[in-house]
Order: C-alpha cells, then sequence, then structure tokens
C-alpha cells in the first residue's frame, strides 16, 4: 500500500451531525454564545450574520469550528466538511460558499456575479455548489486539529482526519505554488477580501493603481444593515468590484492581476496550519518531518521578507509596487501565534502591542486593527481601526505561546468581557468597547467558548497545556533534530509524497 492509500485507508462515510454534546447551564456566558451559534447554524455550517453575511465563509467557518468543539465535536467536523466539500480542482477553498435558499440580493457579489461554475471551469470549480472565486486566510488545518482534540475518539470513528487531510494538503499545495507571484516561497493575495481585513489602510497604496468600477454597475447590499461611516467607501468598493471583475473574466487564472501582496497574517496563519498538517499526519500514521521542515522554512522567509526592525511590527509587501508598505496594522503582529519565531522578534512585537501604536493593556483593552497614531486611523471604520475578536483571540494564543501568560490572561478576560458586553459583536471601538458592525456574530460567539472553555481548567493544567502546545509546533526540537539529520537524503522525497497526498482526493473526484 502506497503512502497515499495509507493515510487515506482509515476513511468512513461522513455522518451528518445536529446533536449538541454539552448544554451549558441557562443565563451563563457559555450559554448566551451557543445560543448565538445555535440561531446562525443551517443544518451543515454556521453563518457569520443572519442579516449581513447570510451564507458560508471560509475563515469565519474555521473559527466557528474552534469553539463549536466545545459543544458539539461533531457538528465541528461538519462545519469544516461542509466548507472543504466546495474546495475547488486546483486547491483553493473559496472564501464563499453560497446558499441557494437566500435570494440573490441579500448579498453583493452573490453567485451570479462570481459565476463560479462556468467563469471558473478551468480552475476546477465544483458543478454542483456556487462559491467566490477567491480565499480566506488559511486557519482550517489549525482548526481541524482542535477539533479533532476535542473528542479523538469520536474524529477517529468518522475518518475525519482521514478525509480532511487530502484537501487539506492540496490547499496548501495551492498556496505555495499557485500564489508564490513574489518569488519567495511565501503566499499572496490578489484581493483584499482575501486577505480577511478587507479594508486595512495597507491596501490603500495598492489599490490606488485600480481603476474602480462604475458606482452604478452594483448595488452594495452592506449598506442595508451597516452604517456607511462604519463601512468602506464606494471608492474602495468600486476597487473591489474591478479587481474580483478581472479576477473572474481571467478565469481565476493567478499572476496576471493588478494587486498582488504578501500579508504577514495570511503566511503566519499558513505556517500555523502547516504545523497543524505536521500533527494531523502523525495521526494518520506519517512523520509530519516534512511539513515541519517547511513551515520553519516559511517563518524564515517571513521574517526576511516582512520583518521591520526599525519599527518593530511585520509590515505587507507589495509584489506588484516591489516594496514594503509602511503601515502598522494588527496583520503585522499575528506572527506572534508562531512558535519557531526568533525570540528576540517575539519580544519586540510584544512591545509594539503594548506600545503607542496599539496600546493594548494601556488605552486600549483589545488589539485594535490598525496603528492608533496613523493618518487612516479610524476607530469605527472597518478593519482601519477597531477592534476585532478573532485577531485578539490569535494575539492571546501568541501571548501564551511565548510565555507571556499575564499578559494573555489579561486579554483573554477583556475578549469575555467585551464579547458580552456588546452581545458578541462583530467588532467594538478599540477605545471604549462600544459594539459596531452585527451583533450576534459567529466567530465573536465561538472564540468566546473556546476562551471560557481554557479558563474554566486548572491554571496548572492550562500550562501544562500551552508548554506541550509550543513543543509539538516545534516538532519536539531534539526529536525532530534527530529526525531531520537522519533523513536529510530523504526530505524532497517526502515533502513530493505529500504533495502527492495532496493531490489524491481531488483526482478522485472528491473536489466537486
Amino acid at each position: 500500500m502506497d503512502r497515499t492509500a495509507q493515510l487515506t485507508a482509515r476513511t468512513t462515510a461522513p455522518t451528518t451531525a445536529h446533536d449538541i454534546a454539552y448544554d451549558p447551564p441557562p443565563g451563563s456566558p457559555q450559554h448566551r454564545a451557543a445560543r448565538v451559534l445555535e440561531a446562525n447554524w443551517t443544518g451543515s455550517s454556521t453563518v457569520p450574520s443572519r442579516a449581513l453575511y447570510p451564507h458560508q465563509w471560509s475563515w469565519d467557518s474555521a473559527f466557528i469550528a474552534i469553539g463549536l468543539r466545545h459543544l458539539s465535536p461533531s457538528r465541528a467536523q461538519t462545519e469544516l466538511e461542509t466548507l472543504l466539500a466546495a474546495q475547488w480542482g486546483d486547491g483553493r477553498v473559496p472564501h464563499i460558499v453560497f446558499n441557494p435558499s437566500v435570494p440573490l440580493d441579500a448579498y453583493f457579489p452573490s453567485p451570479d456575479f462570481w459565476r463560479s461554475s462556468t467563469a471558473g471551469r478551468a480552475a476546477g470549480a465544483p458543478r454542483t455548489v456556487q462559491t467566490s472565486g477567491i480565499v480566506q486566510p488559511p486557519v482550517h488545518a489549525l482548526a481541524a486539529w482542535l477539533v479533532h482534540e476535542a473528542d479523538p475518539g469520536l474524529s477517529r470513528a468518522r475518518g475525519f482526519l482521514a478525509r480532511v487531510y487530502p484537501r487539506l494538503a492540496a490547499w496548501h499545495r495551492y498556496l505555495l505554488h499557485r500564489r508564490d507571484l513574489g518569488g519567495g516561497g511565501l503566499a499572496s493575495v490578489v484581493h483584499p477580501w482575501e486577505q480577511g481585513m478587507d479594508n486595512s489602510p495597507c491596501w490603500d497604496a495598492p489599490l490606488a493603481r485600480v481603476t474602480p468600477a462604475p458606482a452604478r454597475s452594483f448595488r452594495r447590499a452592506d449598506l442595508d444593515h451597516g452604517c456607511a461611516g462604519d463601512r468602506p467607501t464606494d471608492l474602495d468598493y468600486g476597487r473591489y468590484v474591478r479587481l474580483a471583475a478581472d479576477y473572474r473574466d481571467g478565469g481565476y487564472a493567478d499572476g496576471a492581476g493588478a494587486f498582488a501582496v504578501e500579508d504577514p497574517a495570511f503566511n503566519a496563519l499558513l505556517i500555523a496550519s502547516e504545523h497543524a498538517l505536521a500533527r494531523i499526519a502523525r495521526e494518520l500514521g506519517a512523520t509530519g518531518t516534512a511539513r515541519h521542515a517547511r513551515a520553519e522554512r516559511l517563518t524564515a522567509a517571513l521574517v526576511e521578507r516582512m520583518w521591520d526592525p526599525a519599527r518593530e511590527i511585520f509590515l505587507c509587501r507589495d509584489v506588484r509596487g516591489g516594496g514594503l508598505i509602511p503601515e502598522r496594522a494588527v496583520c503585522g503582529l499575528v506572527p506572534l501565534l508562531l512558535p519557531t519565531l526568533p525570540r528576540e522578534i517575539a519580544a519586540a512585537l510584544v512591545r509594539t502591542a503594548g506600545g503607542p501604536h496599539f496600546g493594548l493593556g494601556a488605552a486600549t483593552r483589545l488589539v485594535p486593527s490598525y496603528d492608533l497614531l496613523g493618518e487612516a486611523f479610524d476607530r469605527h471604520r472597518y478593519w482601519r481601526g477597531p477592534a476585532w475578536f478573532n485577531t485578539s483571540w490569535l494575539l492571546e494564543r501568541g501571548l501564551r505561546t511565548h510565555g507571556e501568560r499575564g499578559r494573555a490572561d489579561a486579554l483573554r478576560t477583556a475578549l469575555l468581557d467585551l464579547a458580552a458586553a456588546s452581545d458578541h459583536a462583530e467588532y467594538v471601538d478599540p477605545y471604549t468597547g462600544e459594539a459596531c458592525g452585527a451583533t450576534g456574530f459567529g466567530w465573536t460567539a465561538a472564540l468566546a467558548l473556546d476562551l471560557l472553555h481554557a479558563r474554566g481548567a486548572p491554571a496548572e493544567a492550562d500550562a501544562a497545556g500551552q508548554a506541550r502546545e509550543a513543543r509539538t509546533d516545534r516538532g519536539d526540537e531534539e526529536t525532530e533534530h534527530s529526525e531531520r539529520t537522519e533523513h536529510t537524503e530523504h526530505t524532497e522525497q517526502a515533502e513530493q509524497a505529500e504533495q502527492a497526498e495532496g493531490d489524491m482526493g481531488l483526482q478522485r473526484g472528491d473536489g466537486g
């Protein structure tokens, strides 16, 4: 039996899960968060917001699965399986999977804009479900591993990891090969929506080269549910539409568009998920050595291409413009998540987060999305200053990974306090904590559940768990060093085998 067959031999037929394994006490913070997820559940996935975002979003579902695992591991598995069932033949995981029962005018851009099944035919878009043609940050392997850990027995019985691993491997291969537009080994985003922090000032300079689509050519459904002063401007939205339309009209082929940016958060999440894929491979009987080695190389490339020692933060790189973008944003702090980040860089990121540009723990309780001292700072406008719960969750995890337990505990407390006080808002004013955007927001409720679960664990167990996690992410340095020394001559063959594993599911026709 070859390696591909070995890693997937335990696959069993998926079962749709709707049970709640843990029902929190009525009135508790866990119960209030669980009610949000229950209200947003569609039967096979969870929408971010019933009114504003009525479909399935890619990185939202990954964060939602991380929280759902504490209520129902089987439902968390279903959340990820539903998303990955819409994967394209080239490996990309689309940023939206559309619900056909939702009217076309409920969200723009709608399925008739993306035309995935026709415009995306050459890239292997699925025929039976409509999706967008762009992607979002690759949190999915990390989410899959955490979901598995919530109930390993159930996961193994359902063949969860054996089924999702080939799809996740193909997803990473797509990003590392098709999206290495800068030639430095890192993935580029080809649209601001792909990075997830849609309206960040980091995109202003690259977007300035894009001619906006005429305002009369589209209607913004988002303004039906949110204040115009909190949302992207019409000018920026016109540029978003132009980029998306050009990408669509080019058959969703990568490399030809006017916008290509290497983003530190996107790549940090890819690296964290590469470490998670190594764990998944080990669970399925492989060594994971090649994936750990790849994650370490990607971390080195991230430092080489995006670290600014003077500003003490990672910066975005404009691939088309040929240089770093001198804007401080939360995306530049997210690499703190990486366990093998050089110690001096991790310490510098902690200083930057707590310094005057982000004010974490002093002027602000959650990390703002953009530099408090930046010219483009706006405390309420989408990703140009407000604080988001998912980025603060990532930073809390990063602080804990690098031994900053006191700061991590303070941030966890702030996240939980503000999630409850804001009715699980989409985002908040970084100074006052005032709710902005939608309330009853999916990932806010899910990540609150995750932090509530962590807070309920004994402090000693929590510390030990975090230490084990850091050691595992490092590949248990001494053991991994020994393995790499012993198998150096076989690394290339191992990587090729793991890439073949990523192809396997799509070759069988599983990609739709």
